[in-house]
């Protein structure tokens, strides 16, 4: 099962890429998606099932980065569904709320979006290392180091973030096995049962992420880990095969661009 956040250490063409490359083509891809039309849906989902095709990511590794979001997604989809003004196309009454044509289709286009970015993200961290993602948003972020702002700082952070993502979701999974074993009880009972069972893992889930914190923190300090530029290991910088990545996502660009000219 591979999550989000998860590094997945490969030989593809995708993995090879400079991590700048792989960070500015996640950002012009999410801008694509947040301003997509229904025209431009096929051929940015084409291209996102393409990409994570290159990388090796099965369509089983893809359900596996969205399942810890699909309730989220569900409810997005549920509150567009039933509360969005417009043709009616099943009544609820006597409760409140309709299920419009509107709301149908608002509801399929967001849910796309929101899985669209997850999927694109989990691409990004599944072919690019922690060092590597560390190098290439330090390198992203270098030009506001002259305003005073910490770049290296920040990349680390970001990086942290990250891969606690991962970490945090196999914690969740190993108190909940824990938790069945001693005769928890996550899949029957009423709703709020249920939802009372997984509220009772938070607390240990919190401190365990706070000790898993200290011991990052106690760790960069044993290995004198101090704030300020450094030099790395491998010096980025752009070959053949990146700029032809930049021509791909330039020529993904031109063609919604013209695909939204010709819808109006």
């Amino acid at each position: 099962m591979i999550r989000l956040g998860q590094y997945l250490p490969g030989d593809t063409i995708v993995h090879r890429l400079d991590p700048r490359v792989k960070i500015l083509s996640v950002v012009a891809l999410s801008l694509l998606i947040f301003a997509a039309t229904p025209v431009e849906i096929a051929l940015i989902s084409a291209f996102l099932a393409a990409v994570a095709g290159a990388a090796r990511m099965t369509p089983a590794q893809a359900a596996g980065t969205l399942r810890p979001v699909a309730v989220f997604m569900a409810m997005i989809f549920l509150v567009h569904l039933f509360f969005t003004e417009g043709q009616p196309l099943l009544s609820l009454a006597p409760l409140p709320g309709q299920v419009t044509r509107e709301g149908l289709l608002r509801g399929i286009y967001v849910t796309w979006q929101f899985a669209g970015l997850i999927l694109a993200a989990a691409v990004l961290t599944l072919t690019t290392s922690p060092s590597e993602l560390v190098g290439g948003i330090e390198r992203l972020l270098r030009p506001l180091s002259r305003i005073g702002i910490p770049a290296q700082d920040l990349a680390v952070m970001i990086a942290m973030a990250l891969r606690f993502m991962p970490m945090l979701l196999e914690e969740y999974d190993r108190l909940r096995m824990a938790q069945m074993a001693r005769g928890a009880d996550f899949t029957t009972g009423s709703l709020a049962l249920r939802t009372r069972a997984v509220a009772a893992l938070a607390v240990p889930l919190l401190l365990s992420a706070f000790r898993r914190a200290d011991e990052l923190a106690v760790a960069m300090e044993a290995r004198g880990y101090r704030r300020g530029p450094r030099t790395t290991l491998r010096e980025l910088a752009f070959s053949g095969r990146d700029l032809g990545a930049f021509a791909v996502i330039g020529i993904l660009i031109l063609a919604t661009t013209v695909l939204r000219m010709t819808a109006l």
